[in-house]
């Protein structure tokens, strides 16, 4: 039988910690998504005055990068070079910059996801949330 790590509850509040730190320190109103490797929501954190919309698009790009295994930028990537058939693959629906996998000792173990601002500042949440592990 194999083992693999995975995320608990005080990995998910250093995360979540970490990143609200990270948009607060930078005025950004957003909100934090945290989901297991299977995609299942652990956290959702909508800060103050972020939209209410956010509070749908950060969980659907964290559960696209723990069951995609990647950055949710790759498929924003993929699309906008023109594979818009990738627009249809099932349960797959956050294809914005601003989802990333956690890993630890090669395995994802979920991912985030933020949503609220410029996509490149949505991954800058999230990266800085996923440092907080020192993974």
């Amino acid at each position: 039988m194999n083992h693999k790590p995975f995320l608990n509850l005080d990995d998910v509040k250093r995360i979540a910690a970490a990143a609200e730190a990270e948009a607060k320190a930078n005025g950004w109103l957003v909100t934090i998504a945290i989901v297991d490797d299977g995609g299942h929501l652990l956290w959702l954190q909508r800060l103050d005055g972020a939209a209410p919309v956010s509070a749908h698009i950060a969980p659907a790009k964290a559960r696209t990068a723990a069951l995609g295994r990647r950055e949710t930028k790759t498929y924003e990537d993929m699309i906008n070079q023109g594979r818009t058939s990738f627009l249809s693959v099932p349960e797959i629906e956050g294809l914005l910059e601003g989802g990333m996998p956690v890993l630890a000792d090669g395995h994802c173990v979920g991912a985030i996801g933020v949503s609220g601002v410029k996509s490149s500042e949505d991954a800058q949440i999230a990266k800085a949330g996923i440092a907080a592990l020192g993974a």
